[in-house]
């Protein structure tokens, strides 16, 4: 279960390293789209669109079907929880990290002040 769930997250970390692919997404979010479409669109070739829809499809962000010589793309059923959910408790993580970084840093500042303080000879006449 564990290398499955792996798996879903790179495919799908895979899939939206890429900006063309994550503008795809975006394209197909305002509605769904033809690869020579989505190939104009994006200035490229049928053959590499349909590679950056291949690596959508495998990883479930996008469908496709195709009706004569046609291929529609759609965004897939697939939503980004299991993603979402590790991004957060990462996020959750290195907050919890720079929290603690900075009671440390208030602590020597205020350290730092209070020797400051102490060591001020104030003149006298």
């Amino acid at each position: 279960m564990v290398q499955l769930q792996q798996a879903r997250l790179d495919a799908s970390f895979a899939a939206l390293s890429d900006v063309t692919r994550r503008g795809i997404l975006e394209r197909l979010g305002q509605k769904d789209a033809s690869i020579t479409e989505l190939a104009d669109r994006f200035r490229m070739t049928l053959t590499g669109m349909k590679k950056h829809v291949s690596v959508l499809e495998h990883a479930g962000l996008v469908t496709t079907e195709k009706v004569g010589r046609v291929r529609t793309c759609r965004l897939g059923l697939r939503r980004l929880e299991q993603e979402a959910a590790w991004i957060e408790s990462y996020r959750q993580l290195w907050s919890a990290r720079f929290d603690e970084l900075d009671r440390i840093v208030e602590g020597l500042v205020q350290e730092k002040t209070t020797h400051d303080r102490n060591t001020t000879v104030s003149p006298t006449s």
